[in-house]
């Protein structure tokens, strides 16, 4: 039998009383999420969420029924992940960028002490999945990078030579193939943080690390 609707209410809400400590940093690839939940969580003494740290661990706890494209994806070469498919292929068929696990993480949160506060951080916060969690809207924002700054901001971490499309038979096209599928996604943001009408953040290269920590700041009214 599903639950009354008033029954899946309260259930939401007290979903949200128990996120109302946690802070999200949702955006693309390569727009300092990482960087600035840090300076966060140092600022204020925060325990940092970071999503790119666990997936590893989400992926173990997953099945084939319940992310059925984290499974093919790791089913596939390298090449199959990133030279033969388009980057529109790649937009739709990601498992992250689908949702997949991202229960695992609101799990993770719920079984966190509420003090101190905790700050989430990663591409995976996908605005209509957070958006139901907000018990305060501007516990909130996504960082929107502008394909300059996600480039420079690859460059600056990568060393020629490393990394995963230096994997596959062609890592000038894989590296294409993720640039596009990663303005896309910055560009999927963009849209559906507007129609839920949440905050966001350009990043653009005129901007420092501390100037964006500082916009971050005022969007969560610290």
């Amino acid at each position: 039998m599903r639950p009354r609707r008033h029954e899946q209410a309260a259930d939401a809400a007290a979903l949200r009383a128990e996120l109302r400590h946690v802070y999200w940093i949702g955006g693309g690839t390569g727009a300092g999420k990482s960087t600035i939940a840090r300076r966060l969580a140092d600022r204020h003494s925060w325990r940092l969420y970071a999503t790119d740290d666990v997936m590893g661990d989400h992926a173990g706890r997953t099945t084939p029924e319940d992310a059925p494209f984290l499974h093919k994806f790791i089913a596939m070469s390298m090449d199959e992940r990133w030279v033969n498919r388009s980057p529109e292929t790649m937009l739709e068929t990601f498992h992250w960028f689908r949702g997949e696990g991202f229960g695992l993480i609101v799990e993770d949160l719920l079984r966190l002490p509420r003090e101190p506060c905790v700050v989430v951080e990663g591409f995976r916060l996908l605005p209509h999945l957070v958006n139901p969690l907000l018990a305060v809207p501007g516990h909130a924002v996504w960082l929107l990078p502008t394909p300059e700054f996600r480039q420079a901001a690859i460059r600056r971490r990568e060393t020629p030579g490393e990394g995963f499309t230096w994997r596959t038979s062609d890592p000038d096209k894989a590296n294409r193939n993720l640039a596009e599928r990663d303005r896309m996604f910055t560009k999927r943001l963009c849209d559906e943080t507007e129609r839920l009408e949440l905050r966001t953040i350009e990043a653009d290269t005129t901007m420092t690390e501390d100037d964006l920590t500082e916009q971050v700041t005022i969007a969560f009214e610290l």
